[in-house]
């Protein structure tokens, strides 16, 4: 067992030849995340070994990393049920269809952001957003011979800044739990970064569209033809999506609105098709719904979800959490973050480093909900005695913390998304403006002071809860 504490030149140390074994790996041979992490564990493993960790240590890292990623791996995996019976029950095709008749070539991007924002402020999650209405955005698209990416980047973007506007939403709760505010005063803190990129997220998907005012309307008709040829197309079909928001307005968790709306949309599928039998819904639940029409664009785009499509994502989730968990039970992470903290003395620098904490975090373990824990443990404090509100640093969290986890190649939100839609993350990644203009508001804010959240004069900087990091 190791007497004494990671150093700082050893914690960068450790921390940056761990990223450059994931950058190599992941950016520069064009690798997939999960070999380039197990090997950044192993690397941790051998160097922990070294220095005098216990494997009893070592076993307890690992562990403590993988018990945060128990609901999410649950959720992720029926997510992955959830895609196939909704393709299978006719609700993504029908939601397509409607689509190809309502939404012009021209206002299509900016229509995505806006429609993914509204659905995602009232179910509280980028990752629903994206696994329902976003394939069914995903498919016009594509059908509209759109960049893949840059629809990617319209779904991604108006999920996430729903997200930010929903009370239901996780990482709207964490942030103010971890900084001790009202949520609601956490949720109107964070609307001078997420308004303003959101305008300009709208304006740039505006722009980037004009040049489609006319769309191939014969591979459109095309399309519609074999949707409706060969799935359920009507206004039942919307039932399960009805369900999500019934849910959504009970404030029912995401695991069981999943497994009722699993349930509900297998039902359907049951009634559309008199010759389904329970092994076959069983097959498309496991294994993922194969499209079998005329048209093999339709096939491609439908042939997705089920359970296993599921297990890559599980298993880098698995992988990162493990070397998250190793990277904070060793102090390497608070290593760094601690002088940081302490050795800050303005409100331009402190919010800087802690958006830099919060990036780093989402980088070296690719867990979003430990970029908005970590930092917001090692800063708290810190904010306070500067005369900042907590729910500035809240703000920060949410901007460096929650947006930027779907950017990270190897990063719980970056892989999920690449897997549901088919789209590598350094693909989509220049066009989600969403999440690349929310840090840059919050420097702007810690550098003018403008929407910067103060304590109130009546407030004790000696009554702030002392910051306590994880080690």
């Amino acid at each position: 067992m190791r007497n004494s504490k990671v150093s700082l030149r050893e914690a960068i140390l450790v921390l940056v030849i761990a990223l450059a074994i994931m950058g190599t790996g992941v950016i520069g041979l064009g690798l997939s995340p999960q070999v380039p992490v197990l090997l950044a564990i192993t690397v941790t493993i051998f160097w922990a070994k070294i220095t005098g960790f216990s494997w009893d240590e070592i076993n307890a890292g690992i562990k403590d990393g993988i018990d945060k990623g128990i609901i999410p791996i649950v959720i992720f995996i029926l997510i992955g049920a959830m895609i196939s019976t909704w393709i299978a029950a006719g609700t993504i095709p029908t939601l397509m269809v409607i689509g190809f008749k309502a939404i012009s070539a021209q206002w299509f991007l900016p229509t995505v952001f806006l429609v993914c924002s509204l659905v995602g402020a009232a179910v509280g999650s980028c990752f629903t957003v994206v696994s329902t209405v976003g394939i069914a955005f995903f498919g016009i698209g594509v059908t509209m011979s759109f960049n893949p990416a840059l629809v990617a980047g319209a779904i991604i973007s108006g999920g996430i800044f729903g997200d930010k506007c929903s009370p239901l939403s996780e990482t709207n709760n964490l942030a103010a739990a971890v900084v001790d505010t009202d949520l609601f005063d956490h949720m109107k803190t964070i609307l001078w970064s997420t308004v303003p990129a959101a305008t300009i997220s709208t304006i740039a998907f505006a722009v980037l569209g004009m040049g489609h005012n006319h769309a191939d309307m014969n591979k459109i008709n095309t399309t519609v033809a074999a949707l409706n040829s060969d799935f359920h197309i009507s206004i039942v079909a919307l039932i399960p999506i009805v369900l999500v928001f019934i849910c959504a307005a009970f404030k029912m968790a995401a695991i069981p609105t999943m497994l009722l709306n699993i349930f509900v949309s297998t039902a359907m599928m049951f009634v559309n098709n008199a010759g389904l039998t329970i092994t076959k819904a069983s097959t498309i639940i496991t294994n993922g719904f194969v499209a079998k029409t005329s048209n093999n664009e339709v096939n491609l785009l439908l042939s997705r979800g089920g359970i296993v499509s599921m297990m890559p994502t599980v298993a880098l989730i698995v992988l990162t959490l493990s070397l998250g968990g190793l990277l904070v039970h060793f102090g390497l992470i608070s290593a760094i973050m601690s002088p940081l903290a302490t050795h800050l003395n303005n409100s331009a620098k402190l919010i800087t480093a802690a958006l830099g904490a919060c990036i780093g975090v989402n980088i070296f373990i690719g867990e979003q909900f430990l970029s908005i824990i970590l930092p917001g443990r090692a800063f708290k404090k810190t904010f306070n005695n500067d005369g900042l509100a907590s729910r500035a640093l809240g703000r920060v969290l949410e901007d460096g913390g929650t947006v930027l986890n779907y950017l990270v190649p190897w990063g719980v939100g970056g892989v999920f998304i690449a897997n549901t839609l088919g789209v590598p993350t350094i693909q989509y990644l220049p066009f989600v403006f969403f999440s690349l203009l929310c840090p840059i508001f919050s420097l702007l804010s810690g550098f003018t002071g403008v929407g910067l959240k103060k304590l109130e004069s009546n407030q004790s900087v000696k009554n702030a809860k002392p910051a306590t990091n994880e080690n």
